[in-house]
């Protein structure tokens, strides 16, 4: 039972902390892997970024400046203001969702940092 413990441990610090490289010269398995597993649990106090108001709002300004930039070029009515909107609302969404992937990589950033200053307070030395 207890390896299965120490395995499923090391596959969850493996998994969350895959991007830092230590050297464990001189360093006991056990150890390692309890700090590590203290620090990733640190690290996950990290607060995320909410964006989910700003794919609405982007969507809800592209729309706006669809309708209203369709309207001044000439299009014809409501017609043109309706394919601007539309247009609008597409390229707020990519937007949105541009902003959504930054935001979970700085997120995951974040988290990787955390876990790095905490393993080098404990006196690891971490190789990248």
């Amino acid at each position: 039972m207890r390896k299965l413990l120490l395995l499923s441990l090391s596959f969850f610090a493996f998994s969350a902390s895959a991007n830092i490289i230590y050297d464990k010269t001189g360093v006991d398995d056990k150890d390692f892997i309890y700090d590590e597993h203290q620090c990733i649990e640190m690290s996950q106090q990290v607060q995320k970024n909410d964006s989910s108001r700003g794919v609405i709002s982007s969507a809800a300004k592209g729309a706006a400046v669809g309708a209203a930039g369709t309207a001044i070029a000439g299009g014809s009515g409501s017609d043109g203001a309706k394919i601007g909107a539309g247009i609008g609302v597409a390229s707020g969404l990519l937007g949105g969702s541009r902003d959504r992937r930054a935001n979970e990589a700085n997120y995951e950033a974040e988290k990787e940092t955390v876990v790095r200053n905490c393993m080098a307070n404990r006196g690891y030395t971490i190789l990248n």
